[in-house]
């Protein structure tokens, strides 16, 4: 008889379930975005990150080149929030969906130890920090619902559909999947 994997611990299992979300929520997102034009898509509609095309920037600098990088090789990038990392919105798309595909591989390899100690990092200043390792990667996810929920938002001010990202529908598409 072979020997039964032992199931997931909790926070693997939590983590892993957020990290499925967020590639999803980030593909369904660039989908919504693809149509709009270059003029609704570079245009200062008012966010932090002024425009659709800065706030998804922000999202590969934020969650791809910084969070990723210190949860994944323990480097600290000194980078501006606002650095305007690729100009051209196709390759920013690939990206920001090949950058969220990384994150469920990686959590999955995690031991479960991880998520009881700390995440000892450099900020995007340079200053050291040190936060709860389970709940600074929370941040990242949140960080990322943030900035969607702005698009979102930005989207439908300029007259565009918009697509649906509420994680119930991702849940029910994938028991939808199972059935």
């Amino acid at each position: 008889m072979a020997a039964l994997k032992p199931s997931p611990s909790p926070m693997h299992a939590h983590f892993a379930l957020q990290a499925r979300y967020h590639v999803w929520a980030t593909h369904r997102l660039l989908e919504g975005v693809m149509p709009v034009s270059d003029n609704d898509y570079f245009k200062n509609v008012g966010l932090f990150f002024k425009s659709i095309h800065g706030t998804l920037n922000h999202l590969l600098v934020a969650e791809h080149l910084l969070w990723y990088a210190r949860f994944s090789k323990g480097a600290s990038p000194v980078l501006a929030l606002d650095t305007e990392i690729e100009p051209n919105r196709e390759r920013l798309a690939q990206a920001l969906n090949g950058g969220s595909a990384n994150w469920p591989h990686l959590i999955s390899n995690w031991p479960v130890e991880i998520f009881d100690g700390n995440l000892n990092y450099l900020t995007s200043k340079g200053e050291p920090r040190s936060l709860p390792f389970a709940p600074t990667l929370s941040h990242v996810f949140n960080h990322a619902t943030h900035h969607r929920g702005q698009i979102t938002a930005a989207l439908t001010h300029l007259g565009h559909e918009c697509p649906e990202l509420d994680m119930v529908f991702f849940l029910q598409e994938q028991q939808s999947q199972k059935a």
